[in-house]
């Protein structure tokens, strides 16, 4: 989500990017990234680094585009991801007086909340920034 949130911001009136991968030149050095070169490639091939940088959401970010107002949701104890693309994405859409939604479960894993009580938090949140953002 986070890719078609800043290529194509235009086309999208609500957009929730959950546990994202936000930042492709680090996400090697953030949380399990690095196991994920087989899957992404590696920014110490040039190659690759290019083509990282240009799917790069969190780099590719800019401060002249107009955004829609995203809900961004991780978990701080998620063991694969982490909260780190999260917090930065969040912080470079504020550094841009973009609007943004946050919310980081403080329990839970790679997921919507650590027990059924956090997961229908999550999931209440979800459908109601997706009701006021795509209902008349």
């Amino acid at each position: 989500m986070g890719v078609m949130f800043t290529q194509h911001p235009e086309m999208w009136n609500a957009v929730v990017i959950q546990v994202p991968v936000l930042d492709m030149m680090r996400f090697e050095q953030i949380a399990a990234g690095a196991s994920w070169v087989g899957e992404y490639g590696s920014v110490s091939s040039p190659k690759e680094r290019q083509f990282l940088a240009s799917i790069s959401p969190y780099n590719q970010l800019n401060p002249v585009s107009h955004y829609p107002e995203p809900l961004i949701l991780t978990t701080t104890t998620d063991d694969r991801i982490g909260p780190a693309h999260a917090r930065k994405f969040a912080a470079r859409l504020k550094e841009f007086n973009q609007p943004f939604l946050y919310q980081e479960a403080t329990a839970g894993g790679h997921g919507p909340g650590a027990d059924l009580k956090e997961q229908a938090k999550t999931w209440a949140t979800m459908y109601t920034y997706l009701t006021r953002k795509l209902m008349d």
